[in-house]
């Protein structure tokens, strides 16, 4: 018999768009040890039934198909949601489910604006004051990529140096041709930003899980692309806690032959750092370290089912979510304003 520590976390997935077709049930299905997926909701029962189908070619095994969300997170068999919504449904979504004392990964942003991002912590600790002792991560997979954290354990144990410079360039064109380019939300942002914001936060959290916490921006903002409106390019100039000076350039209209990168130069050496891949040159010499790709959320799976059933913590807290969001809400204001400003992470 199973002992309750070790026994499966029975899951409900609240969104069953592209995102979570492609990467959480794929995930969830390499998990099934530590996951039982109960039902999968969607206020379309047909939305709904493209992940219970996708579920099922996975798993042989079958989810409840669910499009009422109150009398979901009602459910005392559900322990755990995973939140796969839209930017701007994820804020009372999130608070609904704390609400019904589930555990909660929700993803990314944490909230359309930093204000509701604030008020949804607000309301989070208030239920850990009051020992409800929830786990709530938000799911921000770049944290989890293998190649990130070695690159970040390297800066870390200063083997290199100190960091002086890094450079950050994504280049992620939106055209008719990509998977995302339908969803009815991403065609009409409600969400500042817009695309800026939706990539952006994976941009800002690996670089300050590598380089480190990002104390000034001063950053410049187009729309190349009408259809991609309100915003698609962004370049900005960055500053670091640990005096460090870096460039992060991404744009959603452009392409270009190479691929996402980070450079950092440090004081004895330097990183090339791609998802993928860790690159460390030092007096001369490259030592190439692969790492496994796209295995961020798979590993943060695993570390909300470890976290719900032995505790501890994990890299994804709200707090850090909201740090990633207020640096891309402080280059948005500088893009306005042209002048450099200090984004707020004291949370």
């Amino acid at each position: 018999m199973t002992s309750p520590e070790n026994r499966p976390v029975r899951l409900a997935l609240i969104g069953a768009g592209v995102f979570a077709r492609d990467a959480h049930l794929p995930s969830l299905a390499n998990l099934q040890d530590q996951f039982e997926l109960a039902a999968i909701y969607s206020r379309t029962h047909a939305t709904a039934a493209l992940g219970a189908d996708k579920w099922q070619a996975l798993t042989e095994r079958t989810a409840e198909i669910c499009t009422d969300l109150p009398a979901l997170l009602a459910r005392p068999d559900i322990e755990a949601v995973v939140i796969v919504l839209s930017i701007e449904q994820l804020p009372a979504a999130v608070e609904q489910a704390l609400a019904a004392g589930k555990h909660i990964l929700s993803e990314k942003p944490i909230a359309p604006t930093v204000e509701s991002g604030q008020a949804l912590l607000h309301v989070y600790r208030a239920q850990q004051t009051n020992g409800t002792n929830l786990c709530w991560m938000v799911g921000e997979n770049w944290r989890y990529e293998e190649a990130f954290r070695r690159a970040a354990q390297i800066i870390q144990s200063a083997e290199l140096g100190r960091p002086l410079t890094a450079h950050a360039a994504f280049f992620a064109p939106v055209t008719p041709q990509s998977k995302y380019w339908d969803t009815a939300w991403r065609r009409n942002w409600q969400v500042p930003g817009g695309w800026l914001v939706d990539g952006g936060v994976h941009h800002v959290a690996a670089l300050r899980l590598i380089v480190g916490e990002i104390t000034s921006v001063q950053a410049q903002t187009a729309l190349t692309q009408t259809a991609l409106a309100p915003l698609d390019t962004i370049s900005a100039s960055l500053g670091f806690a640990n005096g460090a000076k870096g460039i992060y350039l991404a744009s959603y209209a452009a392409a270009a032959p190479w691929p996402p990168h980070i450079h950092v130069v440090c004081e004895r050496g330097a990183l090339r750092v791609l998802r993928g891949l860790v690159e460390i040159t030092r007096d001369g010499h490259t030592n190439a370290i692969e790492c496994p790709k796209f295995d961020g959320v798979e590993r943060e799976l695993a570390a909300f089912a470890q976290v719900i059933r032995h505790g501890g913590t994990h890299f994804n807290p709200p707090e850090e979510a909201l740090c990633d969001l207020a640096v891309l809400h402080a280059m948005l204001e500088s893009g306005r304003s042209g002048g450099a400003v200090s984004p707020r992470c004291d949370w």
